[in-house]
């Protein structure tokens, strides 16, 4: 079996930035990835609500890749509604792609996190996961997450096109600091984030005054 993973990339995206672009854009390209679905959560379960509503950081995201033919737009946790499970967000998509192989694509923290998730242990039957991991991280060496790695971790990339689900694979990607709550923040103060994020992005927050003072 060899085909072309269905790349899938979810998170708040309050707002979205070129940390997460780049990343996407770069795991499509060097792991020949079918293309890179963008997920907007509707109601993140291990983090704080979003300051911009689903449907603004929905509106920015689509703005953020419009000219990105390889990242693509999926908006069924925010049609969904309710806590957005990614174990529910998987079953829906291979409902719609019975015979295309996916790859969760995700930061080494919320691997060492992975354990917490709802039903997580069905995940991995559905998926692989691909790790985007800048220098300096460091796994964990005894764990529910190490006796994953030991059984699940591949190192040669190739590999990861051989099997429908499984495995994880830790890929490195750019190293760009960006965060979305510096972005808030600066906004906030009145700051310009340019070049922090897409400018159709950032003229969207000004349009409809996302981030200011009244919202933080």
């Amino acid at each position: 079996m060899s085909q072309k993973i269905l790349g899938l990339f979810g998170g708040t995206f309050d707002p979205i930035h070129f940390g997460h672009l780049r990343t996407a854009l770069e795991l499509y390209q060097t792991l020949d990835l079918l293309e890179v679905r963008m997920i907007p959560c509707f109601q993140p379960v291990h983090r704080k609500l979003p300051v911009a509503s689903p449907e603004q950081r929905l509106a920015m995201l689509k703005e953020a890749i419009i000219s990105e033919p390889a990242l693509k737009v999926d908006d069924r946790e925010i049609i969904r509604k309710g806590p957005s499970y990614t174990i529910e967000t998987l079953i829906s998509l291979r409902a719609e792609f019975p015979k295309i192989p996916f790859g969760l694509i995700m930061g080494i923290d919320a691997l060492l996190g992975f354990a917490s998730w709802h039903r997580w242990e069905e995940i991995l039957n559905h998926t692989h996961l691909i790790i985007a991991h800048r220098p300096h991280y460091e796994l964990p060496r005894t764990g529910i997450i190490a006796d994953l790695l030991k059984h699940r971790l591949i190192q040669n990339p190739s590999l990861i096109h051989d099997s429908f689900s499984g495995k994880i694979l830790l890929h490195p990607v750019t190293a760009l600091e960006i965060s979305a709550s510096d972005i808030r923040k600066q906004i906030m103060m009145g700051r310009d984030p340019r070049y922090l994020l897409p400018e159709r992005t950032y003229q969207y927050i000004l349009k409809h005054g996302i981030y200011h003072l009244s919202q933080l």
